[in-house]
């Protein structure tokens, strides 16, 4: 409403969201460059930060942590490094074409650690044990969103190795159903709760898939030891995939190995941690040799599904910092507000639902000043633009409203920028004032292509003079790429 005045106390929304921020009256993208790596590096990240080491388990690809290489720099067998995956983690290495860490504490997302998310390309979760915080699952959709590779491994309904009342399947469900990015089934596939106890799944025939006939080997059969299926649900996401089934199933139920796409980045599911066992490990462990078990091709299966998870078969890593291929989509999260304070990082306030001025759809909108007193907010959101991507098209609808009488005086500013990790400003999109003040919403759109491959944060900032309220509303966000 015209000459609309807010109150000087703000409502606080959690802002989630997929990789843009507005902040205040200007909209900051900031850009953080994907680390520099060879065209034939993989990065990859194996968690051990949650209870996969409980119990019976030692699902490590070494004890050397995070770095395997500090055990043994040259392996070239899978005793040379300790752990039941140590067979996996030796046979990536002895390539040359891969970079592998181990995760030990709390997975992120654009911040500064050596095992952030960011740096890598593909995150293995060998059947984790305890539930993923709200901010590790925001973390990890949004890796996967974004450009990155997740392989996923569950075991049976029950396997509860450290008896803290979760167990894998529940986990994982978990993570696919309530996180802040996406929980409306982003996969295609939730987890059967089932404990089947053996048997030898075989694979599906498709000669041109590159999971089952891949760089390491084609893929025959799989093997369950006490493990669990997904059930497919394509109407959610048409490419989801099973390629190995239980016997005497097909189509949509029974599947033991499963692949899918997010945003830009892919998916894999694997029903059982046995075939992932290469019987060695730490002593006091139990294990079984599923690795090398003669009646499967389980290493192929877990070896050509790291290399397609990572991006082989493209320029480069599937990568967190921007993949190489694009996936039709639209990145940003919670872009229109209706999920509240999530996602985007903004000023107290900013994200509301008030009455005092309109959305331009559903209820929520953002909201930088209007206050009539000196003032500035921001809105933003980090968002990974995969590097094969040649269109790139971030659009909003702004709403301009002011008491502001002059008709040639820029008092109150929005600034719309891009920016980097570190937070320069890369590009100032656009500035507006309260001399666009008109009635309803405009759409905005700007072209964010020359960003391909890098991770950027989108910053809305709003500042706002002393007297005379001018109200920037923003509604309706997107980044669209193809």
């Amino acid at each position: 409403m015209l000459g609309s005045r807010r109150s000087r106390r703000r409502l606080t929304t959690a802002l989630a969201g997929l990789g843009l921020f507005v902040t205040g009256a200007a909209l900051q993208f900031t850009t953080t460059a994907t680390p520099a790596h060879a065209a034939t590096t993989h990065r990859v990240l194996f968690d051990d930060a949650h209870a996969e080491e409980a119990g019976n388990a030692d699902w490590i690809i070494s004890t050397s942590k995070p770095d395997p290489l500090s055990q043994d720099s040259s392996p070239s067998s899978d005793t040379d490094w300790t752990g039941a995956l140590s067979s996996w983690g030796v046979a990536l290495q002895k390539t040359g074409s891969y970079s592998l860490k181990t995760a030990t504490s709390a997975l992120t997302y654009g911040g500064s650690s050596t095992t952030d998310l960011s740096n890598f390309d593909t995150l293995v979760l060998p059947e984790p044990n305890t539930l993923f915080t709200t901010a590790e699952k925001t973390a990890i959709m949004t890796f996967v969103k974004n450009g990155g590779g997740l392989f996923m491994i569950s075991d049976h309904t029950g396997a509860d190795r450290n008896s803290d009342g979760e167990d894998a399947v529940e986990i994982l469900n978990d993570l696919m159903t309530n996180n802040s990015v996406d929980s409306t089934d982003p996969f295609g596939f939730s987890i059967d709760s089932l404990d089947i106890s053996s048997g030898y799944p075989a694979a599906i025939s498709d000669s041109t898939n590159p999971v089952l006939h891949g760089s390491f080997g084609t893929v025959t059969k799989s093997l369950i030891a006490d493990g669990t299926t997904v059930t497919l649900k394509p109407a959610d996401n048409s490419a989801v995939k099973g390629l190995v089934y239980r016997s005497g199933y097909s189509g949509n139920t029974g599947a033991f190995f499963a692949t899918s796409t997010f945003g830009s980045g892919r998916v894999a599911f694997w029903g059982d941690s046995s075939p992932i066992d290469d019987g060695t490990g730490q002593s006091g462990n139990t294990l079984y040799d599923g690795w090398n078990d003669t009646g499967a091709t389980n290493a192929a299966l877990a070896l050509n599904a790291t290399a397609w998870l990572a991006g082989e078969g493209t320029s480069g890593g599937g990568g967190g910092g921007g993949g190489t291929t694009c996936t039709a989509s639209q990145l940003l999260g919670n872009n229109g507000f209706e999920s509240g304070n999530t996602t985007w990082s903004a000023s107290s306030g900013v994200i509301t639902n008030s009455s005092s001025e309109a959305a331009r759809t559903g209820s929520y909108k953002a909201w930088l000043d209007g206050y009539g007193t000196a003032t500035t907010d921001t809105l933003s959101q980090s968002v990974s633009i995969p590097s094969g991507c040649t269109t790139a098209a971030l659009s909003f609808y702004l709403h301009v409203d002011t008491a502001e009488t002059t008709t040639s005086t820029a008092y109150d500013t929005l600034k719309v920028q891009v920016l980097n990790s570190s937070g320069t400003v890369l590009s100032t999109l656009a500035t507006y004032s309260n001399l666009n003040a008109a009635s309803g919403y405009t759409q905005r759109s700007f072209s964010l292509a020359s960003y391909a491959g890098q991770t950027v944060t989108l910053k809305f900032t709003g500042v706002e003079g002393s007297t005379l309220q001018t109200s920037f509303v923003v509604d309706d966000t997107a980044l669209n790429v193809s």
